[in-house]
């Protein structure tokens, strides 16, 4: 797919009503390879959820579920996985990280990524 966008998903949950879980669904329902990261073992859909920080290559987005006050032990993995771009989702605002990712050269957006989804412009 042209417009595949390769995306993991920190804070991924195993529970249904979480947004983590809805967006990593969303994004395989668009059309995206999506690696769902956490740290409780489950499934969403046919996905496992990876407990590790499993390095992936070519990642175009990370897509962000954790709450500011636990993102200092995502830092470094986030910048292993060398994105494009870093999702904020509502909740997960982090203005000091997210000037730190554009000072090198990371887009921070902060966005709900499955309203980007709904509108096409993910």
């Amino acid at each position: 797919m042209l417009n595949n966008k390769p995306t993991v998903v920190i804070g991924a949950s195993p529970h249904h009503e979480r947004y983590s879980y809805l967006a990593t669904q969303s994004l395989q329902k668009h059309g995206h390879d999506v690696y769902p990261v956490g740290i409780h073992e489950g499934k969403i859909g046919d996905l496992d959820i990876i407990t590790s920080k499993h390095f992936v290559s070519n990642i175009d987005t990370v897509t962000l579920y954790v709450r500011p006050e636990k993102q200092d032990g995502w830092i470094d993995y986030i910048y292993s996985l060398n994105p494009k771009r870093v999702i904020f989702n509502p909740g997960t605002e982090n203005p000091e990280l997210e000037q730190h990712l554009r000072n090198n050269g990371i887009e921070a957006l902060e966005a709900c990524t499955l309203v980007l989804l709904s509108i096409k412009k993910y």
